[in-house]
């Protein structure tokens, strides 16, 4: 092979990760992890420990620690499963006795509210083959589906293991166990969508390679909000393609992000620049998320020279010549990602404490510095 087919071969090795199974069993009893600012990893890792059968101690980052786990732990506690608050009832850190512990064996019938997060039902449904008799889970909120539980569901049955939704009810039959194999992990869209929303900001073109329209992921309905503000979306072959009008001038939206709400703050960033308001509502849940994202919105935005409107659920965002300044992160990465995007407009942006973007983009402020360049 040529020197340049060996280079190949190395980065994509290197992107590889191989997993040998142990059968349900973990194999460490007592451990003490660490979830950081994850709070994926948190609602996630929370649920196989408490669905095992040993003790385990779960820590977390000061950020993470108020983020909202009580309708998990409530949830896991009523399988079985032990919890002892380290500091605040209802929030990590936590010690775990597993529902499976001296041979117990977990519930099969659980009930969850997702109101404030639906990690939680992601969290139940992808350990459920884990227990022997199967699970049943009944949606107690309003909320019962979401794009991110559709994608768990779908990744499940990609892997062998299928999941009944009816109404506010998710089972897992009894037999259903996880089938090993290659699996092509999607691009992120969410960090995606910021480079498509500098399109837009600077009437540029960007393709992201390898998003395509057949995507899972919730975020992709941020697309179509910016086709709908004026730019124009193509498919092709490397990826999805999005235009921007003539000079960045674009409309103004009125939008329901609950289902997408990672771009609530991506929306934010470029709504001042449109022709007309927007309105971004039905977010009220991004109030507990890394910060309350609502109020952090409105703060830096005021802080910028615009006007803005805030509800409990919604923010109102008016048309303005926006000033330079420094621009508050609150230790949020996707805070620190869209709002550095106004920097494309406007000289003087100053992004404090940028470095919060590494908890999922680590070269982020590279890549759009190259991606502008072009």
């Amino acid at each position: 092979a040529s020197r340049r087919q060996r280079q190949m071969c190395i980065r994509d090795r290197d992107k590889y990760v191989l997993i040998h199974g142990k059968g349900r069993q973990i194999p460490k009893k007592e451990a003490a992890i660490d979830v950081g600012s994850a709070g994926t990893a948190a609602r996630f890792l929370t649920a196989m420990l408490a669905l095992s059968d040993g003790a385990y101690t779960i820590q977390a980052s000061e950020q993470m620690k108020k983020r909202p786990m009580r309708p998990l732990f409530e949830a896991l506690t009523s399988m079985g499963a032990e919890f002892t608050f380290l500091e605040k009832p209802g929030h990590l850190p936590v010690q775990v006795k597993g529902a499976a512990f001296g041979g117990k064996k977990p519930a099969d019938k659980v009930q969850v509210d997702i109101s404030e997060s639906t990690q939680f039902l992601s969290a139940l449904l992808m350990v459920a083959p884990m227990l022997e008799n199967g699970l049943k889970i009944h949606i107690t909120s309003r909320k019962t589906d979401g794009s991110y539980i559709r994608i768990t569901t779908k990744m499940m049955h990609q892997f062998g293991c299928n999941v009944v939704h009816e109404g506010s009810l998710y089972a897992i039959a009894p037999a259903e166990r996880y089938i090993p194999g290659t699996y092509q992990i999607e691009p992120d869209v969410s960090a995606a969508c910021y480079f498509y929303a500098a399109a837009a900001l600077t009437g540029g073109h960007v393709i992201v390679k390898n998003v395509h329209s057949t995507s899972m992921q919730g975020d992709m309905k941020f697309i179509d909000v910016l086709k709908q503000m004026g730019c124009a979306v193509t498919e092709e072959r490397e990826g999805i393609c999005v235009t921007g009008s003539k000079d960045g001038v674009y409309s103004g939206v009125d939008i329901d992000m609950n289902d997408f709400s990672d771009q609530s703050m991506t929306l934010a960033a470029i709504a001042p620049f449109a022709k007309t308001t927007t309105v971004i509502k039905n977010i009220e849940h991004i109030r507990l998320q890394e910060s309350d994202r609502i109020e952090a919105m409105v703060n830096e935005l005021n802080n910028l020279g615009v006007d803005v409107k805030e509800g409990r659920d919604r923010i109102e965002i008016s048309p303005a010549n926006v000033k330079p300044g420094v621009v508050d992160t609150y230790n949020d990465h996707r805070m620190a990602m869209s709002f550095a995007l106004i920097g494309l407009r406007v000289d003087g942006i100053i992004i404090d404490n940028y470095e919060c973007c590494c908890k999922t983009f680590e070269n982020y402020f590279e890549v759009l510095e190259k991606a502008c360049a072009q």
